[in-house]
């Protein structure tokens, strides 16, 4: 197994230990990565680990990596053009358009991201231009978090996160609407500022990844900071699902990971955990999350432990299920982020990431109580123990508030 990994991804590490030890990083090896399986271990070993270490430096390598990347891809555009453009439009600017009749805001493409970044930007324009019509721009069950709120329309722009490099930038498409502005906040539809979609004066781009670099603030604050600058207004995370389900529990639970066996703790962990809920006379619903192994998974435990409901459905639903909920309980995912925003309280276990800044970042931030248990190296048992005891904190806070 281990020689197949170094096969599929050897000029994918090269380029990253290029990088990350601040050597030039040769064409040929970009040349060479972009071939490994059509360029997906290029995305997923460089592009993304760029992203996830928020380090402002690294935005500059991002920036220049990608513009080559572009071009190699896409020859009709030029890369000194497009690092030229991406350094005059992350500059942060004040709007002070007056004639504004569109506002098209770009999703992050995840759940959690649009939930924590695109909300808080929505909210934010809805206040700033409460003439204009308000476009969410993105995938239909990103919008679904939203679809409640009748100012935000949706405009459809499908994205595929499993896709080749070539198939997500042939994704991209100009936006052309008269009188409109476009709010990108780091948005993978432009590969983070990268691809113009409207002209320069029009476009208003959040570099969440380098924007108060310095700050332990979280996404959800920096937007909204980030808002107030360009704006003038404050933003806040929100979401308004039209669920269709009737299901309802004490204890919302997503042991979903994004795909990330990193974030998951190992062993009798969840098992030990939904027990140790069920045993608190809690109902309790899991989330089935999208397929795969997740699934298959979660209906393992459920099957060992029948007192727990399962759900399978739009995450949109499962959103509306949290909302309704007491508590929420789940690892650094999507879940979270829904909790926060709509002041349920929350139990998270933030295992997996790769960078203190990460962590700050991505923790989740909103009105309501919330535990964050921080995973390094503690061996499960210990995480198990944490996560109980600040579980057992929030329900007699709750029981306290109530």
């Amino acid at each position: 197994m281990a020689s197949t990994f170094q096969t599929e991804s050897t000029a994918s590490a090269e380029l990253l230990t290029c990088i990350l030890e601040g050597n030039p990083w040769p064409d040929y090896l970009l040349r060479r990565a972009l071939i490994e399986d059509e360029g997906r271990q290029l995305f997923s070993v460089v592009i993304e680990r760029l992203g996830d270490l928020f380090e402002p430096t690294l935005c500059d390598e991002y920036s220049r990596l990608f513009t080559r990347v572009v071009e190699l891809l896409r020859p009709e555009w030029k890369a000194s053009d497009l690092l030229s453009r991406y350094e005059r439009v992350r500059r942060i600017r004040r709007c002070e358009h007056t004639n504004v009749r569109n506002v098209f805001v770009l999703s992050r493409v995840t759940l959690g991201a649009d939930v924590a970044v695109t909300s808080v930007i929505l909210d934010a324009v809805q206040r700033r231009f409460p003439a204009a019509n308000i476009h969410f721009t993105g995938p239909r069950k990103n919008f679904e978090l939203f679809a409640g709120n009748r100012r935000i329309a949706h405009a459809s722009w499908s994205y595929p996160r499993s896709g080749s490099l070539a198939e997500r930038i042939e994704k991209w498409e100009p936006i052309t609407v008269p009188e409109s502005i476009v709010v990108d906040p780091d948005s993978r539809l432009t590969q983070l500022g990268i691809l113009p979609v409207c002209p320069e004066e029009d476009y208003f781009f959040f570099e969440s990844r380098a924007w108060h670099a310095d700050s332990d603030l979280s996404l959800p604050q920096l937007a909204s900071a980030w808002c107030e600058e360009v704006f003038g207004v404050l933003g806040r995370p929100w979401l308004l699902p039209l669920s269709t389900t009737e299901t309802r529990a004490d204890v919302a639970v997503s042991l979903g990971v994004g795909d990330n066996a990193a974030k998951r703790i190992p062993g009798a962990f969840e098992e030990d955990l939904l027990r140790s809920l069920v045993e608190r006379n809690l109902s309790v619903v899991v989330d089935e999350g999208a397929g795969g192994e997740e699934t298959e998974r979660v209906r393992e435990l459920c099957n060992r432990i029948p007192d727990l409901q399962r759900f399978s459905g739009p995450f949109a639903d499962f959103a509306g299920i949290i909302r309704t909920a007491k508590l929420y309980v789940g690892y650094d995912s999507a879940g979270q982020h829904v909790a926060a925003a709509s002041g349920v309280p929350l139990v998270t276990v933030f295992a997996g990431w790769v960078s203190e800044r990460m962590f700050q970042r991505w923790k989740p931030w909103g009105p309501g109580p919330r535990e964050i248990i921080k995973v390094t190296d503690e061996p499960a048992r210990a995480v198990l123990s944490d996560t109980i005891a600040a579980i057992d904190r929030i329900l007699v806070q709750a029981a306290a508030n109530a």
